[in-house]
């Protein structure tokens, strides 16, 4: 998504390297310092590494590429190069289910909701990193509303249904997938809800009680209710506001949620999920900066009221809303 110059959200705010130990699950923040990576819009911590985060471009000019990150030194730790999959075209999220397979929705559409159809890719988590090539399977998505432009995908860690979030001004919504995703048909995915949200990705707690909501300058946080049914909201998450924040994932231990922008040397900024203690049943939860779109108090499951400094910087954001057409 090359949504807005990388100083513009700034106004309103005022490579191979060794990969990560095992075990080392870092919770501080770091720079994405490949210089491939320029449109990292989506995050995900890796299972089988610990330590490490796979992302990718949105349109990357090199194919179907995932990169592996070290979260101690920012540096490409792997590169893989995904096939059985056609020419990408609009990559925004990434998820790591609990089955040990990656998760990676070529969902962004720029046109606005005009194409038919996107894409998610699934493959197994490679067990040694390094370059390697992946075969990945494709599965064809459709909504049942209609097509729609989204940025969020996440899988969920236990049962391991796929659900994506949409992406409007005015607040999009919550679509839960197939219980079993098929290679050979079409894969409808419906509506569990609004989420009053302008979301540019999401992510599961490792326990799978929370999900967390991110927009450009805000986010929610909700607890799972299970299949079939409208999380409940929590509140408003701690988003750090960065020049195009796109990706938000948890740390394994389900206590630190990893904010990621676009941009080349792009940061990801780490804030502390309150009262988690290793993706317990408590909230994730917390700060002052939200987010709500234009839909105001609508949203999955509750309300949402926004400070008087969150609101104005809103007011600011919106009159840059043109800027934000393109994807």
């Amino acid at each position: 998504m090359s949504v807005v110059g990388a100083g513009a959200l700034l106004v309103l705010a005022g490579a191979t390297g060794p990969a990560a130990a095992d075990g080392d699950d870092s919770h501080d923040g770091f720079v994405i310092k490949d210089p491939r990576i320029i449109e990292s819009s989506g995050l995900a911590a890796s299972r089988a590494h610990p330590g490490v985060y796979w992302t990718h471009n949105d349109q990357d000019k090199n194919g179907a590429l995932l990169y592996a990150v070290d979260g101690k030194t920012g540096k490409t730790v792997a590169t893989v190069t995904m096939t059985g999959v056609g020419t990408p075209r609009d990559v925004e999220a990434v998820s790591v289910g609990g089955d040990g397979n990656i998760y990676v929705g070529d969902i962004g559409d720029n046109l606005g909701g005009t194409w038919s159809h996107v894409w998610i890719y699934k493959l197994p988590e490679p067990k040694k990193l390094g370059d390697q090539t992946v075969r990945a399977t494709q599965y064809t998505v459709k909504y049942e509303d209609g097509a729609r432009d989204a940025e969020a995908l996440m899988v969920h860690p236990k049962t391991g249904r796929i659900y994506i979030a949409d992406k409007k001004e005015e607040g999009g919504g919550l679509y839960e997938g197939p219980a079993q995703m098929s290679a050979s048909g079409v894969n409808v995915f419906k509506r569990l809800g609004d989420t009053g949200l302008w979301t540019t990705d999401g992510a599961f707690s490792p326990d799978g009680k929370q999900l967390a909501l991110r927009g450009y300058l805000g986010g929610v946080s909700y607890t799972w209710k299970g299949e079939g049914k409208k999380p409940e909201r929590e509140g408003r998450l701690s988003v750090p506001l960065q020049r195009q924040g796109e990706s938000v994932t948890y740390t394994l231990d389900g206590t630190t949620l990893m904010y990621g922008t676009e941009g080349g040397q792009s940061d990801v900024e780490p804030v502390e999920v309150e009262g988690a203690g290793g993706g317990s049943d408590s909230g994730s939860s917390g700060g002052s900066s939200g987010e709500a779109g234009a839909g105001g108090d609508s949203g999955v499951g509750g309300g949402v009221k926004l400070g008087a400094v969150a609101l104005a910087v809103l007011v600011g954001f919106f009159g840059l809303k043109r800027m934000f057409r393109r994807k």
